[in-house]
C-alpha cells in the first residue's frame, strides 16, 4: 500500500506502507509526510486537507489529530466518484498495472518514477474540470 497526496501544483510525499495499514499508522504518516508535502508544494498557511474518509482515516485517534493540526474539508464518506485523489489513484493504478510490479518495492519505485509526470497531467485535467463545472 502507498500513501500519497497532491495539490493543484503537483505531488507531495509518497510513502510506502509495509504490512497492514492501521489507524495508528495513519497519524504517524500524517505527522511525517503531510507537513513535508505542504512545504514541497509551497501551499503556505491557507490550505485545506481532503481525504477519502476511509474508516481508518476517520477513527477517533486520527480525527483528534486532524482537528488539532489541520483544516479538513467536509466530504461525503467514501465517495470515489467525487474525490480527486480516488480518481488519481484509479488512473495511476491502470498505468502502473501495465508495468506489472511484483512486490511493494517495485510498485513504490514504479509510482515514484512515473507518478509525478502522470499526476501533473491528471491534476491539471481535474483542476480544469473543476473550474468548468
Amino acid at each position: 500500500m502507498l500513501w500519497g497526496c497532491f495539490a493543484a501544483g503537483g505531488t507531495g510525499a509518497l510513502h510506502k506502507i509495509d504490512g497492514i495499514m492501521r489507524m495508528e499508522n495513519d497519524v504517524d504518516i500524517l505527522k511525517q509526510h503531510l507537513k513535508t508535502s505542504v512545504r514541497k508544494l509551497k501551499l503556505g498557511r491557507k490550505w485545506v486537507f481532503q481525504m477519502n474518509n476511509d474508516p481508518k482515516h476517520t477513527s477517533k485517534v486520527v480525527a483528534k489529530w486532524l482537528k488539532d493540526k489541520v483544516k479538513v474539508l467536509e466530504w461525503p464518506s467514501q465517495s470515489p466518484d467525487l474525490n480527486p485523489i480516488e480518481i488519481l489513484w484509479s488512473e495511476l493504478k491502470k498505468r502502473v498495472r501495465a508495468r506489472r510490479p511484483t512486490n511493494l518495492t517495485q510498485l513504490h519505485h514504479c509510482v515514484r518514477r512515473n507518478g509525478p509526470k502522470f499526476t501533473q497531467c491528471i491534476v491539471g485535467s481535474l483542476w480544469k474540470a473543476t473550474l468548468n463545472v
